[in-house]
């Protein structure tokens, strides 16, 4: 005997081996079509049957199923609930078969907008009203389908559909999966096997690999998109208010920095003192005068914590309005918060004529390295006929500078770290700074890659007076017990450098406070510092009682969080895409490029002339620093990977190279610590 049963939704038909019990209680040992043995009761059997044999019943019932017309089926069927048996007989005749019947049963168990199921082999068929909404559901189905696959063809013939160009970005950055366009683009890449984004920009929904780094990153991080709102502004009446309290400063006040800084943040000046020495005041711009806590502005630049840097571009913290309004671009006075302190003749620092005031700065030039750099030396410092502006200033100094960080070398030996050499660079050191030019030719884009040695003498005043400028506002705002956000160096491993709320020595720079705030433009921790500098500056022993953070407050702490996990994610999309073009670089003359790399450790070697680190295996064994010529070819932009082969590997003596965190500069400083970077 053979029995009908569904099991997992689908009609099957069973051979049975032995039987036991009666009736209701009736029970089967049987196998499969499939050579499953199973046990069957009586009430989850549909039918039974001697004859025709079991496999060309089922053969015969799929073919038929596909005939029936399930809306002459549904007309019918009974109102009422009904059986198999029964409506086999409205459809087929009182004669139905076997495998009719069992067709029905396969085409009732796959139309659930027709019928609704009522318990093991019984059915009930839809309302009216049901089945209509279910039919015109299906049909929209259909017809989702047939628009999926034609756009899973076009998608692979390499033409991008026109209907989804307008969601182009949405669907490769964020796509919603239960989509038809979805759908059809993830078919599109299996058959094609490509990624979805090499599927896209070879049909041109986006423009290159880069709009895809760059995608990536908007999307996570900028989902409304980077550009500010425009009616986001500081209102005029307060910024007139902040301003019109301030003093005048008696300075002639300059700034130093690259041609393609726009936020100037900080200036320097120099104040000959009758009585011998000199007054060194270090000028840093003052958005907090005029944006306050919790205001649209502090919103802003809470969201986004620091303006980001590439290159190319940058996305600002701040809105292009504000920035010219407290940027230190030369021309009128300034409102900026000012450290001033006094040097001897010999360029010793007096710490007890330390002094900060918020006024008006006036800004007599926006000198640029560019065109200064090569002209400063010790000798011309030294040559009254040496001309180029402020040789004088600059040899003030450049000479306290020097004190400075000798200063600071005696703390780091006392730290059990090795002294930085002032003005030494070693010719053989991997550079460190790059400059990134990007130009349009002939339509394309082509990079130009220009390393920059860190250690000029510039270099040297700009960072010695900033990270004292930092240094003396930690100081200030430990000794008067207001909490800040402090950058912290103590110990060793990875997450040695941290951001906290409360003072705490920075032995990486040999220094006992140290609190970022002569960035407030651009970095948002330097921005809360500053209100709490400037509630210093105008209440004295008092600003705990106004300052914006008071003591062991949960917010600062919150910031202090947000920011470091926001500034190491920009870092590494900065990062990115240099490592972006980098390899844009290697690929833009040809389809390789030969080159020379440095052997770092655990066969990753760094690119010579530009700051691009590849795996070579073959290197493992070598010594740190072994040189090597290589040829670099298969450039993929995408994935930022490319194949090395090594064509000579030159034989020598392992040459040392300071860790990153004690990189012996003239700036005196670790990268992520310089002030003046920009």
């Amino acid at each position: 005997m053979n029995l009908l049963y569904e099991e997992g939704g689908d009609i099957k038909i069973a051979i049975v081996q032995s039987a036991s019990g009666s009736g209701d209680a009736e029970s089967w040992q049987a196998t499969s079509l499939s050579g499953k043995k199973i046990k069957l009761k009586a009430k989850e059997v549909w039918l039974r049957f001697e004859k025709p044999e079991a496999q060309a019943v089922m053969d015969e019932a799929s073919i038929l199923s596909k005939d029936i017309d399930l809306q002459l089926l549904w007309d019918c069927a009974p109102d009422e609930e009904f059986g198999l048996v029964d409506v086999s007989v409205e459809y087929f005749g009182a004669q139905a078969s076997v495998s009719q019947q069992t067709a029905l049963a396969i085409a009732l168990q796959g139309a659930p907008v027709f019928f609704r199921r009522k318990g093991r082999g019984r059915f009930q068929r839809a309302p009216l009203e049901q089945l209509q909404a279910g039919l015109a559901a299906l049909e929209r189905k259909q017809k989702e389908l047939e628009q999926q696959s034609v756009w899973q063809q076009e998608l692979i013939s390499g033409t991008f559909p026109e209907l989804l160009k307008s969601s182009a970005k949405q669907l490769l950055f964020s796509p919603d999966k239960n989509t038809s366009a979805y759908k059809a683009l993830m078919a599109a890449c299996i058959e094609s096997g490509e990624s979805p984004a090499q599927l896209m920009i070879r049909c041109g929904a986006i423009d290159s690999p880069l709009a895809y780094h760059q995608g990536i990153f908007l999307k996570a991080h900028f989902p409304h998109g980077a550009l500010h709102n425009p009616s986001i502004v500081v209102d005029q009446d307060a910024y007139d208010a902040a301003i019109s309290e301030l003093p005048l400063a008696d300075v002639r006040a300059f700034s130093i920095d690259d041609s393609g800084t726009t936020e100037i943040d900080d200036a320097l000046s120099v104040t000959e003192l009758q009585e011998g020495g000199h007054r060194i005041g270090v000028h840093i711009a003052a958005p907090g005068l005029a944006i306050t806590k919790d205001d649209p502005l502090d919103q802003v630049a809470r969201n986004r914590m620091s303006t980001v840097y590439f290159p190319g571009d940058k996305i600002t913290m701040l809105p292009d309005s504000v920035i010219e309004q407290f940027s230190l671009d030369e021309g009128l006075p300034r409102p900026a918060l000012s450290i001033y302190v006094d040097i001897d003749s010999e360029g010793l620092v007096d710490r007890s004529t330390l002094q900060m005031r918020a006024e008006l700065v006036p800004m007599a030039a926006n000198l640029r390295l560019e065109d200064l750099e090569h002209l400063v030396s010790e000798e011309s410092l030294a040559d009254s006929a040496a001309s180029y502006p402020y040789r004088q200033e600059l040899s003030v100094l450049w000479r306290a500078a020097k004190h400075l960080h000798a200063g600071r070398q005696e703390k780091r030996v006392a730290n059990g770290l090795r002294p930085e050499q002032l003005g030494l660079i070693d010719p053989h050191a991997l550079a460190r700074d790059f400059h990134f030019q990007i130009k349009d030719v002939d339509g394309n884009q082509q990079v130009e890659i220009v390393p920059r040695q860190r250690g000029s003498i510039l270099d040297t005043i700009v960072a010695e007076w900033m990270i004292f400028c930092n240094s003396a506002s930690g100081q200030l705002l430990a000794d008067h017990g207001l909490p800040g956000l402090f950058r912290t160096q103590k110990g060793w491993g990875p997450l040695r450098t941290r951001m906290q709320t409360t003072p705490g020595p920075h032995e990486g720079l040999g220094l006992d406070y140290y609190a970022w705030c002569t960035s407030p433009l651009r970095r948002y921790s330097d921005l809360v510092n500053q209100w709490q500098l400037i509630a210093l500056a105008k209440h004295g022993v008092t600003a705990k009682m106004v300052a914006p953070f008071p003591p062991r407050d949960a917010t600062l702490m919150g910031i202090a969080a947000d920011f470091e996990s926001c500034y190491q994610t920009y870092g590494e999309y900065q990062d990115r895409l240099e490592k972006y073009w980098c390899l844009r670089w290697i690929a833009q003359d040809g389809d390789s490029k030969t080159i020379q790399v440095r052997h770092l450790k655990e066969g990753m070697s760094r690119v010579e002339l530009v700051p691009l680190h590849l795996p070579i295996p073959e290197l493992a064994s070598h010594p740190r620093m072994t040189r090597a010529q290589v040829i670099v070819s298969d450039v993929d932009l995408l994935q930022l990977s490319a194949a090395v082969r090594v064509l000579e590997i030159e034989a020598k003596e392992e040459a040392p190279e300071p860790a990153p965190e004690e990189v012996a500069t003239t700036a005196s400083n670790p990268p992520e610590e310089d002030a003046s970077a920009d």
